[in-house]
């Protein structure tokens, strides 16, 4: 008996490794992730809608940055975005492409400043804006390359086997920046 369940355990598990990865290679196949398809995968067949999200999207992302001036002119004179507001007794600009909106907050004191360090703290990783295309990327590559303050981690590369290609920054206010394009399928 012990052997049977064993038998039955481990086909079992074979079963659920087959359909994992079947959900995983046909999730980039129709261009969803493989939390999306396995989600999707989930409800088929189920007798109740699933619950709506109480939440609709990002409104905004906040980032403390060590010079107010440097990382606001990144934004706006380097990637074009629009200044959109701000306060001065609580030094903040508001900047946005239309479609993302990012509060920049100075810090206190930029001189005793913790910089960031993605493998030990606790908070944003990175901040990833899309471009149109991989001309784009690498015509702002180029611009980076050129903007005083700009740590480029690495250039526009593919993203492990692609199709997106990326390339990792950090603003002169000290914040970890992907930008990245995944072509249409």
């Amino acid at each position: 008996m012990l052997a049977t369940m064993k038998t039955s355990f481990f086909i079992t598990i074979s079963r659920c490794a087959t359909i994992c990865a079947i959900t995983f290679c046909l999730a980039l196949t129709v261009g969803l992730s493989p939390a999306q398809a396995a989600n999707r995968d989930a409800n088929e067949g189920a007798a109740e809608p699933e619950a709506k999200p109480l939440t609709q999207g990002l409104n905004h992302v906040g980032l403390s940055v060590r010079d107010l001036k440097s990382s606001r002119e990144f934004f706006v004179n380097t990637l074009g975005w629009r200044l959109a507001g701000g306060y001065p007794d609580y030094p903040s600009s508001f900047v946005t492409d239309g479609q993302v909106f990012v509060t920049l907050w100075q810090v206190a004191d930029p001189k005793t400043a913790v910089g960031f360090n993605r493998k030990n703290n606790v908070g944003l990783h990175h901040l990833a804006l899309t471009v149109e295309s991989f001309d784009a990327l690498d015509q702002l590559h180029q611009r980076l390359l050129k903007t005083e303050g700009v740590v480029i981690e690495f250039g526009p590369e593919l993203n492990g086997d692609g199709p997106t290609k990326h390339m990792m920054v950090y603003e002169p206010g000290g914040n970890r920046i992907e930008f990245a394009h995944r072509p249409s399928q």
